[in-house]
């Protein structure tokens, strides 16, 4: 188990996402592939896998495409994206991780600090 795998904890196949989401696996796929969405490979066999945060009541959550960008863009690996939105931070206004925040729909502050990480 790696240690992003750790992190994040709770993981959903692509079929599960594409289940979760009403969408064709395809769909997924392409959404992984065009950085639309993060994943990792986990567990035994490495099957790509998304964080099961990154989805609230059957929809994934608004803020995620606009901050996945804004890490990307700060020059960020999927798997250090990944790690960023889910290590707790002290700091936030909410305790939490990153992603506990966009989970609240506050992303304006977790977009803040991910266009820092440019600098």
């Amino acid at each position: 188990m790696n240690d992003v795998e750790t992190l994040v904890g709770a993981w959903l196949s692509v079929p599960e996402v594409a289940d979760a989401l009403g969408l064709p696996h395809r769909t997924v796929r392409r959404m992984i592939d065009d950085k639309e969405l993060l994943s990792a490979r986990i567990g035994p066999n490495e099957s790509v896998a998304v964080p099961a945060a990154f989805i609230k009541d059957g929809a994934l959550l608004p803020a995620l495409p606009g901050t996945i960008t804004v890490l990307l863009d700060a020059r960020l690996s999927a798997d250090e994206a990944l790690r960023w939105l889910f290590t707790p931070d002290p700091t936030l206004p909410v305790v939490g991780a990153p992603i506990t925040m966009l989970q609240l729909g506050r992303k304006a502050e977790v977009r803040k600090r991910a266009s820092e990480l440019a600098f």
